[in-house]
């Protein structure tokens, strides 16, 4: 959709809400229309840049998080999960405690894959060609952490990189050859894809 059309939709969803006897505060309103306007300010900004919970975090804690979920993800585990297990059995959550204590269940809850992307790329490593990385399959097919398609890692070495700019931004495409042989360019590989592959 189109920020026009999400306005337009917005304003429909207003009339209903009030059709319904549950209607919105001006605030309320405002605010959501605020949220429309920044994305159409900015066509390169995405919904999901606006209302990144990461960005309430200051940046030990980013790291501190980030460094979690990588820990998390090398062992074939999902990193909500284990805080809430952690929360669940009252055990103290190390250095992301600070999310239980401050933030709580509620954030926690907003927190999608889809945000750590902005973040990745800051503390990503740059890559070279011959560097060995795993790649997520979930770059290729739809996977869900508690679906009947999980997160798989396939090893695989980095064949050529390459940075491309244009009017629409940069981005940074790789080759890379799994050990079978098989060749597959990741897109985006700092961008959008960053959450997809860790380093081997």
């Amino acid at each position: 959709m189109s920020p026009d059309e999400i306005q337009v939709a917005l304003q429909v969803a207003f009339c209903r809400c009030d059709a319904a006897s549950c209607p919105l505060t001006d605030t309320q309103k405002e605010i959501l229309l605020q949220i429309v306007e920044k994305v159409k300010e900015n066509s390169s900004l995405d919904v999901s840049d606006v209302l990144n919970p990461l960005d309430e975090l200051t940046q030990e804690e980013i790291q501190a998080l980030l460094e979690f979920v990588k820990s998390q993800e090398a062992q074939n585990l999902s990193w909500k999960a284990q805080l809430l297990n952690d929360w669940l059995l009252e055990k103290d959550s190390g250095a992301v405690q600070f999310i239980r204590d401050r933030y709580g269940l509620q954030w926690l809850n907003r927190v999608e894959d889809c945000h750590f992307q902005k973040y990745a790329c800051e503390y990503a490593p740059k890559l070279k060609v011959g560097d060995r990385i795993e790649v997520c399959n979930a770059l290729w097919e739809w996977v869900q952490d508690d679906g009947p398609c999980s997160r798989q890692w396939y090893n695989c070495i980095i064949m050529s990189i390459n940075e491309t700019n244009d009017s629409s931004g940069s981005s940074t495409n790789c080759i890379i050859r799994f050990n079978t042989g098989e060749e597959y360019e990741i897109q985006g590989m700092y961008e959008w894809n960053r959450y997809y592959w860790r380093l081997g």
